[in-house]
């Protein structure tokens, strides 16, 4: 670390392009820590106070394979035993609750299944 008295204009390049690594990988973590806590906090209120779709919403969406034929094709089928799929997903921007964030699994849910 630099004591007070260091004066960083007489610093070599590397040192300080290293500190001021150092410095950013810190801030973006503590960022990181801080954006995760507000958002648990929210999420915990809302859990508290629920409503309809808020802070946790169920879905279902079409259960879809896609199958590869002949000539490098797909073919697109319904699931004939089990045609809906139910999701449940938390209206957060992180994980919480063993929820995955809405805006995670509403594009995943629209993808059909490789097989």
């Amino acid at each position: 670390m630099l004591s007070a008295h260091t004066n960083i204009n007489s610093m070599p390049d590397m040192s300080r392009f290293h500190l001021f690594a150092k410095r950013a990988l810190v801030g973006l973590v503590l960022g990181l820590m801080v954006t995760y806590a507000c958002d648990f906090v929210y999420f915990r209120v809302r859990m508290i106070h629920p409503q309809p779709a808020n802070p946790l919403e169920t879905f279902t969406s079409p259960r879809l394979y896609a199958i590869a034929v002949k000539g490098g094709k797909v073919d697109y089928e319904l699931d004939e035993q089990n045609p809906q799929q139910t999701w449940s997903c938390a209206h957060s921007l992180f994980p919480h609750a063993g929820y995955s964030p809405c805006w995670y699994i509403k594009p995943k849910s629209r993808q059909p299944l490789p097989m």
